[in-house]
């Protein structure tokens, strides 16, 4: 379970997921629209949610090959959960800033 949890709480696993929530996209699509995940971390990103059986990979006969990633069922539940996250944050995230610099105020003139 631990490692579950810390895969999905790294740095990409739930952008890549909630980024496919819409529609399956191809490789290059897929990183252009995750800002800043490179081409190696995108490929294990997608190996791993693949194995475990959040995402489909479907190879389109074409030269050269297109591949697309798609969510399965378990891959969208995983979404569905990863855009809840991302509203809490944007609903809190002034609130969160406000307490971190009245925090960082406070410590700074505490000599900490």
């Amino acid at each position: 379970m631990n490692e579950l949890l810390g895969r999905i709480g790294d740095r990409w696993t739930l952008r890549v997921v909630v980024t496919l929530h819409a529609q399956p996209l191809r490789f290059n699509q897929l990183r252009r629209a995750v800002d800043g995940i490179s081409q190696q971390m995108l490929t294990r990103t997608l190996k791993t949610l693949e194995r475990d059986g959040m995402l489909t990979r479907t190879v389109h006969p074409s030269v050269p090959p297109q591949v697309e990633y798609g969510l399965t069922p378990l891959g969208h539940s995983l979404a569905d959960r990863g855009m809840q996250l991302g509203g809490w944050i944007s609903d809190h995230l002034a609130e969160i800033d406000d307490h971190r610099a009245r925090y960082d105020m406070a410590d700074a003139t505490q000599g900490h």
